[in-house]
């Protein structure tokens, strides 16, 4: 395996990690499950043992500092009782049932563009089914008229930037512009919906209580904000990301042609191997241990996804594809109390997609060259042409 060269952030290894980051793991791995990055000063945690101990301790803190205006903190930067809270009211609106009744819409979608592309004899998986469907899901959901959905399509491209550690100043700035955009937008929809309320996610948000509490204007624009930035961009990875592997190990392919009921097993499986999303942080409150390694409270400790999920100790030949793998404990929706709020949306997503592109498209193929973004984090695809 080749050296890596340096444990330090910089531009070399931050190369390596768009590339392919699955090596770098391994060998960051090899060096120690917790390893100390002098520059920028912070801890990596590659083990899954580790990262789950993490992510479960009600020591680890998401909030690593203080904004004025907590009510544009969303609940991914939380931390109890805040989060408690804010958690609880969006899940009296956020429920099975809701999720449940947006398959039709999904498979419809998915249907359509499957029509699309044996007309044509192939289609840009990204353009036309990836990125499109959650979206449009996440427009319906919250109460967006089709006509608008273009433009919300364009501030969620312009607003993942967020997520990244590193973005240009063009990226960061597009990202700004669009924040502030989609929130004066949401605000005229939340104020609509008061006096005139429907059946979207918005009404039920605006209406939900929880022992005598309710969403203020600012929390429920922040939620909504949160459901399109996080909802939107993992998904479309998922998809993505999801059936490039596929599509790159023909014999797991195959078996989910052969076998569809392995469709959720299967989404699992694509989750763990190729996350959608990379990393996180915490930081934790007061000193702690871990790994055998002493960690300061205050101290930033970034947990790869990526390389938990890929980590020996956890799973037998953890770089092989195995869509029928079980037990498939993989941190792919975090855990602990920050599970990530969205994932049985985007697990429906995941199964009517591939699962229906697997039956109605089962010649599908590479043709062209599949670019992947320029992220360390959100890894996923900007375009991949295939041909049926």
């Amino acid at each position: 395996m080749n050296p890596l060269p340096s444990t330090d952030f910089d531009s070399s290894l931050v190369e390596l990690l768009r590339q392919d980051p699955y090596p770098v793991y391994d060998r960051l791995r090899e060096l120690a499950r917790v390893l100390w990055s002098p520059s920028p000063g912070l801890w990596v945690v590659t083990g899954h043992r580790e990262a789950a101990a993490v992510l479960t301790d009600p020591n680890s803190s998401v909030q690593e500092d203080t904004v004025e205006d907590g009510s544009k903190r969303s609940i991914l930067d939380l931390d109890p009782p805040d989060h408690t809270r804010l958690r609880a009211l969006v899940q009296r609106a956020f429920t099975p049932r809701v999720v449940a009744g947006l398959a039709p819409k999904i498979q419809t979608i998915v249907d359509d563009c499957c029509e699309r592309a044996l007309e044509r004899g192939g289609l840009d998986l990204m353009d036309e089914l990836a990125s499109p469907l959650p979206v449009t899901v996440i427009a319906e959901l919250l109460g967006v008229p089709p006509e608008e959905r273009a433009v919300f399509r364009q501030w969620s491209d312009d607003l993942i930037a967020h997520l990244e550690p590193i973005r240009t100043e063009e990226e960061q700035r597009r990202a700004d512009t669009a924040s502030e955009e989609l929130r004066q937008y949401l605000a005229g929809i939340i104020e609509r919906r008061r006096h005139d309320p429907g059946e979207d996610l918005l009404s039920k948000l605006i209406e939900v209580e929880e022992q005598g509490e309710s969403l203020t204007t600012q929390e429920l624009i922040t939620m909504a904000v949160l459901l399109l930035v996080a909802g939107h961009e993992t998904t479309v990875n998922l998809i993505g990301n999801g059936i490039w592997a596929l599509l790159q190990h023909p014999d797991q392919w195959r078996r989910l042609q052969e076998n569809p009921d392995l469709i959720e097993t299967a989404v699992e499986e694509l989750l763990r191997y190729d996350s959608p999303v990379q990393m996180t942080s915490r930081t934790p409150k007061r000193d702690m241990e871990l790994g055998g390694q002493q960690i300061s409270a205050r101290q930033v400790v970034v947990l790869f996804l990526g390389a938990a999920n890929r980590d020996p100790e956890e799973f037998e030949c953890p770089d092989r594809l195995d869509i029928g793998r079980h037990p498939n404990h993989h941190l792919s929706f975090s855990r602990g109390i920050h599970f990530c709020l969205g994932a049985p949306l985007a697990r429906l997503e995941g199964r009517i997609a591939i699962g229906t592109v697997a039956r109605r498209l089962p010649s599908l193929h590479p043709d062209g060259e599949a670019r992947r973004r320029s992220y360390v984090n959100l890894r996923g695809f900007v375009t991949m042409p295939l041909a049926v």
